[in-house]
């Protein structure tokens, strides 16, 4: 059960991002918050990026083309992010919470199938790999950490309305498993800003608070957007 302190939860909605600023980022914020520095969860979408995880192997990188490959710090093996795609940063003190990293990964989870499920889509965790897959198997989530100091930086990968191409040119996780995405499973489509709303909502809840604020950029943060394409 996690104890929330007198702090905020900030909630920043960043749009369209290149990775390089967003991951210095949060390794800063992490290397120099304390003990009254509130949570955080960025929600953005970034420009076409593969980046493998501490886990990764090379031939998991199957034909990257003209799409850069980042290495990242957090765990898992190689992933894709692009825009139409929420990629979620959840910058929590896990000891302040009173929470374990696996916690937080069944949280997140947990939040995931919450937010398809408000949309008709039926997913659910599996437990031999992180994230979260619908019912043929297909993966529309896809979760990735790292904790510093006791806080927690990445997060999450959530599929709506991209272009799936790139993820043939990877072995997503090393699963051999295909990837779907909202609009690909319902008549109604959505917008990545009401499922991101809707899933910062859950998030909130789930971590113990009550209630969230959101603000702009972080200082930390370049103010210059990479244009959506």
């Amino acid at each position: 059960m996690s104890t929330v302190p007198d702090l905020p939860l900030i909630i920043r909605y960043l749009g369209c991002r290149a990775y390089a600023d967003t991951f210095e980022a949060m390794k800063t914020l992490t290397s120099t918050r304390n003990a009254e520095t509130p949570d955080e969860i960025w929600l953005l979408e970034h420009e076409p990026v593969f980046t493998q995880g501490q886990a990764g192997k090379q031939e998991y990188i199957l034909m990257p083309g003209d799409i850069p490959v980042v290495q990242s710090d957090r765990g898992g093996h190689v992933t894709y992010h692009g825009p139409g795609q929420i990629t979620g940063y959840l910058l929590i003190d896990l000891k302040r919470l009173g929470i374990t990293v696996r916690d937080l990964v069944s949280l997140i989870e947990a939040a995931l199938v919450e937010t398809l499920a408000h949309w008709g889509i039926t997913a659910a965790p599996r437990p031999d790999a992180p994230g979260v897959y619908v019912e043929n198997g297909a993966k529309i989530g896809s979760l990735g950490l790292r904790v510093r100091r006791g806080c927690s930086y990445h997060g999450l990968n959530f599929n709506v309305d991209m272009d799936l191409s790139p993820w043939a040119r990877i072995n997503p996780c090393g699963l051999g498993v295909p990837m779907t995405q909202m609009n690909d499973l319902l008549q109604n489509k959505v917008t990545l800003q009401e499922v991101s709303e809707y899933l910062a909502d859950i998030l909130t809840s789930r971590l113990g608070y009550n209630t969230h604020r959101v603000e702009g950029d972080h200082p930390l943060l370049h103010s210059q957007q990479a244009p959506a394409s």
